[in-house]
């Protein structure tokens, strides 16, 4: 099964006892739709970062849920028709993959009886271009 992950959000003039409601109603179509629910979080009510419907704040549940994209279907159709839903996002989770090691340049390894040799920074010459005529007497 695939998983997805899904963001809602709500009108802020919905209570949490209404929330709720919608919670396990989507937990209902998801589980009637042959998928599961992994994860279930009420973020509370945030700050939108733009107006939508004229909301300037929204009440946000987070769902992970697996399951064959008929669920996903059927759970996009339920977040359309539902008025309280202000806006919605479901996406693919992708498989979370460990961060690629930087690799290092080797070092040089002395041969034996021979002195290690250290990064000597070149010296900086000074650039004629560089300086400025200012004097006017040129």
């Amino acid at each position: 099964m695939i998983t997805y992950e899904s963001t809602v959000i709500c009108s802020p003039e919905l209570p949490a006892e209404k929330i709720d409601e919608l919670v396990e109603k989507i937990k209902k179509i998801v589980e009637g739709s042959k998928g599961q629910i992994l994860i279930t979080q009420q973020l509370g009510k945030k700050r939108l970062a733009y107006p939508i419907r004229k909301y300037r704040e929204g009440s946000y549940v987070y769902f992970e849920l697996s399951g064959p994209g008929e669920t996903i279907l059927a759970l996009e159709n339920f977040f359309k028709v539902t008025d309280t839903i202000i806006r919605y996002l479901t996406v693919k989770a992708g498989k979370k993959r460990p961060p690629k090691p930087v690799a290092a340049a080797p070092a040089a390894v002395p041969a034996e009886g021979e002195p290690a040799k250290q990064a000597v920074p070149e010296e900086v010459k000074p650039d004629d271009s560089a300086k400025s005529s200012v004097t006017g007497a040129e």
